[in-house]
């Protein structure tokens, strides 16, 4: 249930799926080219083409897989628990999907959007110069960004939690986990990426190796021993990716629906992106 978004790569590549896909979301769509973005909710998949037009597959009971008709120019994509997020060159944002919770609800006044996130059922945008705004739903804190937060250069969303990258290679967070309030681990230094799942959180350092803390019943922050050169992180529900330097992915967690199982020939492999139970891999064509 991975709320965070993939960059994207400036690759021509094809979509690969594995994991659960008991509503398709792991069945990519036939023809699928030119993509150079993926976003993974908890049973939907999208797919940014490198004409700025987005696809979507998987549970369309909320909506999430239906792309508003005329969307266009969209620079960065994200999916959350069952709604989704399109980010357009002049910097706003377009929502779609379930709305219980005011997930979609993106403020009027909101612009020069650089950046996007979706959790579970709230949502966050990074604005110029380094400020968050947030909305949907607040019982956890999720939307609640902290005062003082700005410099802000990345923004990652979970189940109930939010985590945000500093320039200055700090990270913030708020929102609460399974055991309450989320928090940082203390020393967390560095830090050149976030992904945050439901109860776990990810960084990504400027050497290559990875923190992860959190809900460990999976072994989904039990990093491997000897990772590195990882250039790209996703969380999932109970399960983490790696994208290193050499295009291999690494996976740890559960592993119920094949979701920790890396199918072989993946190479080179630009951009990942985790969903509850499902992965999604752009390989390069």
């Amino acid at each position: 249930m991975t709320r965070s978004e993939v960059p994207a790569t400036d690759s021509l590549g094809s979509v690969v799926a594995w994991g659960d896909d008991k509503f398709g979301q792991a069945s990519v769509p036939s023809g699928l080219r030119d993509v150079t973005a993926v976003a993974a909710g908890k049973q939907h998949s999208l797919a940014l083409h490198r004409d700025g037009h987005v696809s979507a597959w998987g549970n369309s009971s909320s909506g999430a897989t239906s792309v508003p008709v005329g969307l266009t120019d969209v620079t960065a994509i994200a999916a959350g628990g069952q709604h989704s997020l399109a980010l357009r060159r002049d910097g706003t944002v377009t929502a779609w999907g379930q709305n219980d919770k005011g997930q979609l609800n993106v403020p009027t006044w909101l612009t020069d959007v650089t950046a996007i996130a979706a959790g579970g059922q709230h949502t966050l945008a990074l604005i110029r110069y380094g400020r968050i705004a947030a909305w949907g739903w607040n019982e956890y804190g999720q939307i609640r960004v902290p005062e003082g937060s700005y410099d802000v250069t990345a923004i990652a969303a979970g189940g109930h939690q939010s985590l945000a990258l500093r320039a200055d290679g700090r990270a913030a967070a708020w929102g609460w986990n399974d055991e309450g309030p989320v928090r940082v681990p203390t020393g967390l230094q560095d830090v050149a990426a976030l992904a945050v799942g439901v109860f776990h959180c990810v960084a990504l350092h400027r050497d290559g190796h990875i923190t992860a803390w959190g809900n460990n019943e999976a072994g989904q922050s039990r990093v491997p021993s000897g990772l590195h050169d990882v250039t790209a992180i996703t969380a999932g529900l109970a399960h983490t990716l790696a994208l290193q330097r050499n295009g291999r992915i690494i996976a740890w967690g559960n592993n119920t629906f094949g979701q920790a199982t890396v199918p072989g020939g993946l190479r080179p492999v630009t951009a990942v992106a985790a969903g509850d139970a499902h992965n999604l891999a752009i390989v390069v064509v």
